[in-house]
């Protein structure tokens, strides 16, 4: 079996971060190793795969709890056949309590008996966990919403054992070591006191239950990897890297609990026309140097077509315009953002004879009173040097 990574050297992150650290920086992994963004890349699927199991641990409390004490095997049972030997966890950190370490090796047990913590039933109902997966979507289909199917690969019961772990026709047996409990609990006496501590029995690897003829199809898990298509409603006003919940399609839970759900983290790509802030748009049009002098109507693009605008005569270059209400609508509410309009002037590299004399015809008309920007510069070069 290879070894793993640990989860915090998958996500680039401290044992300290906290959620939103963690957060954020699965999402960059996430959109880093996507499929959709490496078509054919078998290492970047590898490590899509890795880093959303790094995150469906470290993002949940109990998970991250039972992988900081025990490394691997709090979250896999099947990793080290679930001993307590695979802890991985040092003793030169600064702020080391002496309680973790205990818990380290004793598996949480408190001093002389006392202190001791309630272990939870191995055949309790347990929810089942989250799947993650990444969906890209356009600009447009951001701003207006749309329907996307994705693949999401997630645990569900077996159909040959019902979920049973044992071969059809038979059933598992209650641990005669821990007596169904998972956990087996002794005492030793140390330089500190008697220590009762319990732990994982090794008999049945903590599942309380012993399956002597293990199904053949899910060899004993009682759960096998399936993979679904499922559609998805995107809704409109949704942004780069934020995430909707699709309730109860995820891993199947454990002992009848209930199912996990699937997180869809959207990555929207950028779009050559338009730009993006919040639920504001912002694009830049080009305009004439005579539209921008006499005024003119101008077409204008929006996300929800064309429209006409008229601008008025004397329109300087770098003139915003604002469009209200144009712009994304508001996520799961009413009303929406306003579109801001960059106009620029854009000169003729080259005119003609014709153009020219029209041209220095023209400006032999105007006066530095029609140059407001002009007249303020000279002033200053003048003040400067005076």
């Amino acid at each position: 079996m290879a070894e793993k990574r640990d989860y915090y050297e998958v996500l680039g992150v401290d044992k300290s971060a906290s959620e939103a650290e963690i957060k954020s920086a699965y999402r960059k992994k996430a959109k880093k190793y996507h499929p959709d963004l490496n078509p054919g890349d078998v290492e970047a699927e590898k490590n899509f795969k890795e880093v959303n199991e790094a995150y469906e641990v470290l993002s949940d409390p109990t998970k991250k709890q039972k992988y900081d004490t025990y490394g691997h095997a709090g979250v896999d049972p099947n990793f080290g056949a679930g001993g307590y030997g695979n802890y991985s966890g040092g003793f030169g950190g600064a702020g080391v309590d002496l309680n973790d370490i205990f818990e380290s090796f004793f598996g949480g047990g408190g001093f002389g008996g006392f202190g001791g913590q309630q272990r939870r039933n191995p055949n309790a109902p347990r929810r089942g966990g989250d799947v993650h997966v990444g969906i890209t979507i356009s600009f447009m289909e951001a701003a207006h919403g749309c329907k996307k199917t994705v693949t999401i690969n997630r645990q569900e019961n077996c159909p040959e054992c019902n979920g049973t772990g044992a071969k059809k026709g038979t059933s598992a047996q209650t641990c005669p070591d821990c007596h169904g409990t998972g956990q087996v609990t002794q005492q030793q006496r140390t330089p500190f006191g008697v220590i009762q501590n319990s732990r994982p029995c090794s008999k049945c690897h903590g599942k309380g239950k012993i399956i002597t003829e293990p199904c053949q199809k899910c060899h004993g898990n009682g759960r096998i990897n399936v993979q679904k298509k499922k559609e998805v409603n995107i809704p409109a006003g949704i942004d780069d890297e934020q995430s909707l919940a699709m309730r109860g399609e995820g891993d199947m839970g454990v002992n009848g609990g209930a199912q996990g759900d699937v997180i869809v983290v959207v990555n929207v790509k950028p779009d050559p026309m338009f730009k993006r802030k919040k639920y504001d748009v912002y694009v830049d049009v080009p305009i004439t140097y005579s539209q921008a002098v006499l005024g003119a109507e101008i077409v204008v693009p929006t996300i929800d077509g064309k429209v006409q605008y008229t601008i008025p005569e004397g329109t300087q270059s770098g003139t915003v315009f604002r469009l209200r209400q144009k712009g994304i609508k508001y996520l799961n509410g009413r009303g929406r953002g306003d579109q801001y309009v960059t106009v620029t002037v854009e000169i003729p590299k080259k005119v003609t004879r014709e153009q020219r004399k029209a041209l220095e015809a023209f400006e032999a008309t105007l006066k530095d009173d029609n140059y407001e920007q002009r007249k303020g510069f000279f002033k200053k070069i003048k003040d400067m040097f005076e």
